[in-house]
């Protein structure tokens, strides 16, 4: 074990050497993510070496004409390794691809009437991800450069990357797979509570929360997560129990950086 060990952590060093993401395009990632800036210096190296790796075994690919550049993809690898800083890239095992469009994109789906029938139905998203499959995104939404002009605490990026950590169990139900300092039942009852209270207030009482929390458990997690990142304070005041258990199953405490 110890052998495999120090050949893992070899062939690592390896990769770092030859694929570690460039100072200058590391400076202007930092430049364009206060999520990255903000943390300490050994974190931020840290995260540039997962981001690197992380480039190193994902796909990130423009579509719709769009040409993405390394500090587009070095952007979107170091926010969507920022989620598993402390819990490894592994956690992102099982798929292979990021597809980046322009804007918005329209995606087929089957919804089930109250009749039971069901419908083929298609709408312009912004994100997107697949249990097996890519994680989809729109550029206009994710563009650190027009961040200013969305909604406080909003972040696709970590939204969609979520939804990839709740596919690993099989499915998409608000419950990631879950480890030591974290139990289904705590869990369960945390985000339950703080689920059903969302869903009592009326739309001037979300407080800068995103309705689309309201939708099912899997979107409530995802929506979460954002605010556990980009607002932790707001988070932390609205509902703490949750904060708690993501600062648990996340392994960080934003509210720190604060």
């Amino acid at each position: 074990m110890i052998g495999l060990e120090r050949i893992q952590r070899w062939w690592t060093q390896r990769l770092l050497h030859r694929h570690r993401i460039p100072i200058m395009i590391w400076k202007r990632v930092l430049d364009a993510s206060a999520l990255v800036s903000q943390l300490q210096k050994s974190d931020r190296h840290r995260l540039r070496e997962l981001a690197s790796l992380f480039l190193h075994r994902k796909a990130i690919v423009g579509a719709d004409g769009l040409e993405l550049d390394e500090v587009m993809r070095a952007f979107i690898a170091a926010e969507a390794s920022l989620l598993v800083l402390n819990l490894g890239l592994d956690w992102y095992d099982g798929w292979s691809e990021i597809i980046v469009y322009p804007g918005a994109f329209i995606a087929p789906h089957r919804e089930r009437d109250e009749a039971g029938v069901v419908h083929e139905v298609s709408r312009g998203l912004s994100g997107e991800a697949w249990a097996r499959g890519p994680v989809v995104l729109s550029w206009a939404d994710i563009d650190p450069s027009t961040r200013a002009q969305r909604r406080k605490g909003s972040n696709v990026l970590l939204h969609e990357f979520a939804h990839k950590l709740d596919f690993l169990d099989g499915a998409a139900n608000g419950i990631p797979p879950l480890h030591v300092g974290n139990t289904q039942q705590e869990w369960a009852r945390d985000f339950t509570r703080a689920y059903a209270n969302l869903n009592s207030r009326t739309q001037h009482e979300l407080n800068g929360i995103d309705h689309y929390a309201t939708t099912n458990p899997a979107e409530f997690f995802a929506v979460m997560t954002e605010l556990f990142f980009e607002q932790p304070k707001q988070l932390h005041k609205n509902y703490a129990p949750i904060y708690e258990e993501l600062s648990r199953f996340y392994k960080q405490s934003p509210l720190k950086s604060c």
